[in-house]
């Protein structure tokens, strides 16, 4: 057993919850030189019965980590640390379409659908929500001038409140902070590129043609998950940046 390892204790006398405690004890197993080379991380039932927590709060801690990047999973395979992954605290939070309206580009709903949806296992776990409980899923078609350039569709927390009779025409953190009181501070985000291939006709793109996908997992000022999102955009149309400075 690994030293880091067995200086790992739950203090269960105190007012922080255990899954907070676990998910901080987490933090320093990342930060151990063995498991940033790649060792796999200790299974969740010998975690939870060395920190005599329920594997349940385990995977909490877990699930917490694995969607701001830091751990990855395989299943039947185990938990591993992540590589360095990009994760967007955000100064000033837009909306889209405020986005979009600052740099002067008018963007129109070329189709909107709101629906309720059972959670998979993905949206499940990241909403730390019963398997198949009800969601929301709003997917929207997003364009200009009639000429779509990205497709999302995103999940809510049924905390919120949402249904499907909402104004969606609104900019939608405006529409979740004033009518919900839900304000969003954090989002960690996953890009990567596919080709276009069912998704072609609705972008209105050659199948074979790449496209960028984006994940967004959408937080609360407590850090509790609010909205999955993933878009679906033409790179012929969009370019994503990212400033970067130096410390």
């Amino acid at each position: 057993m690994s030293e880091v390892l067995m200086k790992l204790q739950i203090n269960h006398q105190s007012k922080i919850p255990l899954h907070t405690q676990v998910e901080e004890l987490l933090r320093k197993l990342i930060d151990a030189p063995e498991y940033r080379n790649g060792t796999f991380l200790p299974k969740e039932v010998e975690l939870a019965n060395r920190l005599g927590v329920s594997r349940n709060t385990i995977r909490q801690a877990t699930n917490k980590l694995e969607y701001e990047g830091l751990l990855t999973r395989k299943k039947g395979v185990g938990t591993k640390v992540a590589q360095p992954a990009f994760s967007t605290g955000l100064d000033h939070w837009y909306s889209f379409t405020e986005e979009m309206l600052q740099q002067g580009v008018p963007i129109e709903n070329i189709e909107l659908r709101v629906e309720k949806i059972k959670a998979d296992e993905k949206i499940a776990r990241f909403f730390n929500i019963p398997l198949h409980r009800n969601v929301i899923r709003l997917s929207r078609l997003r364009g200009t001038a009639g000429e779509p350039f990205v497709y999302f569709e995103s999940f809510f927390h049924p905390r919120i409140g949402l249904t499907e009779e909402e104004d969606f025409g609104v900019p939608l953190y405006r529409l979740l902070e004033e009518k919900f009181g839900v304000v969003v501070v954090r989002s960690s985000e996953h890009i990567s590129a596919r080709l276009a291939g069912p998704l072609a006709k609705k972008l209105q793109a050659d199948p074979h043609a790449p496209i960028l996908v984006r994940e967004r997992y959408v937080f609360d000022p407590g850090d509790r998950a609010i909205e999955y999102n993933i878009g679906y955009y033409r790179s012929d149309k969009f370019t994503y940046s990212i400033d970067i400075k130096k410390p």
